[in-house]
């Protein structure tokens, strides 16, 4: 090898393989670094980005799973129900009760959903107590009226309206929740706009790659690699088999 052949390190540490030959030999290996890098920065960074949603639903998922077992702190709940007169004339129509239930109440906004429920005929009036005595003795169709269903307010502070069509008042329960109750609320999207649950979203697509990145880069940079294949299996094996227990 000749004096301009020889190439060395920052650390003058010896000489690396020519230009040519040694470059293309080593071209995978640093492309491999690069990804592995590029991982690792991304992995820190989406974790940054979802590490206080995590911490709530982290939080409020032990007291929604284990409240009762480990005897914990019950949600503080406040809960108060009312009748409401309605005007004369009374609303006509859904949207034109929303709109004078959120006056009436004071409440900032329209409510955050609204169901409502077509007539029906109810379920226990059926033919059986007048079968066998002909069609003439059929007594007419008992109907359920049109049924409508307010939801109000935010995680903290929940409003709910409810009324049968017909009725001169609309019944009204109101529920204010503590902290946990509130966290639990946020965990469950109750009362949050649709604002918030796209940006629960992400935090679900950033679990999936911290999942997979996690496994990328263990493969990747871990030597131990018969210990890591036992505790990926015995939890893939335990998941599993308590999920076709329940099955």
């Amino acid at each position: 090898m000749t004096a301009r052949e020889m190439i060395l390190t920052p650390n003058d540490s010896g000489p690396l393989p020519p230009p040519g030959i040694g470059a293309r030999a080593l071209h995978p290996h640093h492309r491999r670094a690069t990804f592995v890098r590029w991982v690792r920065k991304t992995h820190g960074w989406f974790g940054l980005w979802g590490a206080l949603l995590g911490l709530i639903f982290g939080t409020s998922g032990i007291w929604l799973n284990h409240r009762a077992v480990l005897k914990l702190p019950p949600m503080s709940q406040q809960r108060i129900n009312a009748q409401l007169a309605l005007p004369d004339p009374a609303p006509d129509n859904a949207a034109e009760m929303a709109a004078w239930l959120q006056k009436t109440l004071a409440l900032p906004r329209l409510p955050n959903s609204t169901r409502i429920e077509p007539a029906k005929r109810v379920a226990w009036a059926g033919k059986g107590s007048h079968a066998g005595h002909g069609d003439a003795q059929q007594p007419a169709a008992l109907m359920q009226p049109e049924h409508w269903i307010f939801n109000f307010g935010g995680p903290n502070a929940i409003v709910q309206a409810d009324y049968w069509r017909g009725n001169r008042s609309v019944g009204v329960t109101t529920t204010s929740n503590g902290f946990i109750a509130t966290l639990t609320n946020m965990h469950k999207g109750v009362g949050m706009s649709l604002a918030w649950i796209l940006l629960i979203d992400t935090l679900a697509g950033i679990l999936i790659f911290l999942s997979l990145s996690g496994v990328i880069l263990w493969v990747q940079t871990s030597r131990r690699r018969l210990v890591g294949l036992m505790i990926f299996s015995s939890s893939v094996a335990l998941t599993l088999g308590l999920t076709m227990t329940r099955l």
